[in-house]
């Protein structure tokens, strides 16, 4: 069977020969038929799912050998059979691979296979599963950068954006032909008719919703999924923090206690002042909810991501500017603030290593470090 129909999908071998030697009879079953669903998704949704598009032949089998090297390494680690493997196992993955001589594209193929395997389980699977590398390798023959953050102008420009993003004038200080303007421009963005636009919409136009989720969101670095898992109880203005208990953290390990600017308190304020007036927020923990009464996911708060950063003015062509890129630009300023430390208990980071930095981390210097970064 080792190299039986059985033991293939389109050519692709499912558990090659060194591999059946860590496996007993029960395993290899597992085994082969986790490699068979996985190697069948690359093929067709891998690429892009929301197309139904898939890699090419050569492709999937390139990062199926790769990930079987992968579990063979976790093996050999554990002393035993690993079938779910973890973002830890990538991360001590890509530091063993840190200490190899190998040819630095090599490695970025290696950190694709891991990162395609975390988007199968996140994909097909419905994981809540995101894997940011500690170490980052990248491919030196193109001129791709994978993690571009934004610079402390750009950090400035989201905050002005979020802030004017979408406002309208006050209802009585237009003329009747502005305010006609502004009423079609309300039913646009409503998708309402122009007839049925009312005083509450043109209020709901200056809310503080989109302003605050940018303003926490760049003082705290947070990911899509925190953004989507943020619930009021969170929020402790009066100490200007957020507290994300250990059950809602994104990578459930402990209690957070992550420092937030003075003026972004006070956004938070205003906008929970408003949350209290809007009903679709009634009996909802949530802090923000989409225009559908949702919570915001990795898609809806991209396109808030997008919406703001193009009222900023930034070049989203030809940039890789993504929602990860604030967490990524938070990071690095607070690190240049404070220390490695203080930057992985604000934004935090999931490296057990880099936990044994935390004891010197405090909030008065992690507010210092925020209130020091645009």
């Amino acid at each position: 069977m080792k190299h039986s129909a059985e033991n293939k999908v389109d050519g692709i071998v499912l558990v090659p020969e060194d591999t059946q030697e860590y496996l007993n009879p029960r395993q290899e079953v597992t085994y082969r038929e986790h490699r068979r669903e996985l190697a069948e998704w690359m093929l067709g949704l891998g690429k892009n799912p929301e197309k139904a598009e898939g890699y090419s032949h050569s492709t999937a089998k390139n990062r199926m050998n790769r990930l079987d090297l992968f579990y063979r390494f976790v093996w050999d680690r554990k002393g035993r059979y690993v079938q779910e493997l973890t973002t830890e196992h990538a991360d001590d993955w890509m530091r063993h691979l840190a200490t190899e001589e190998m040819k630095e594209s090599t490695k970025c193929h290696y950190q694709k296979a891991a990162k395609t395997l975390f988007k199968w389980k996140r994909c097909a699977r419905g994981k809540d599963v995101e894997w940011e590398p500690e170490i980052e390798y990248s491919d030196p023959s193109t001129t791709y950068t994978p993690r571009d953050y934004l610079t402390k102008d750009d950090r400035r420009k989201m905050r002005e954006a979020a802030m004017s993003y979408g406002s309208v004038p006050h209802y009585n200080s237009v003329t009747p032909d502005e305010r006609s303007r502004w009423k079609r421009y309300l039913s646009q963005r409503l998708q309402k008719p122009m007839d049925e636009v009312t005083m509450k919409d043109w209020e709901k136009a200056n809310s503080f919703k989109y302003t605050s989720m940018i303003h926490v969101a760049l003082d705290a670095g947070l990911r899509p999924i925190e953004i989507e898992r943020s619930n009021v109880q969170w929020v402790d203005v009066e100490n200007g923090v957020l507290r994300i208990p250990r059950e809602e953290s994104s990578k459930n390990r402990e209690n957070w206690i992550v420092a937030l600017k003075e003026e972004t308190a006070s956004i938070l304020k205003r906008w929970l002042d408003e949350r209290e007036t809007r009903e679709k927020y009634d009996g909802r923990d949530a802090l923000w909810l989409t225009m559908y009464g949702n919570r915001y996911n990795k898609d809806s708060f991209r396109d808030v991501f997008r919406k703001i950063a193009e009222e900023a003015g930034l070049d989203l062509e030809n940039r890789d500017l993504t929602p990860y890129s604030i967490r990524h630009s938070t990071a690095t300023y607070v690190a240049e603030e404070e220390g490695l430390a203080v930057a992985a208990q604000q934004c935090r980071h999931k490296s057990k290593r880099t936990t044994e930095k935390y004891e010197h981390s405090s909030t008065s210097r992690q507010k210092d470090a925020v209130n020091n970064i645009d």
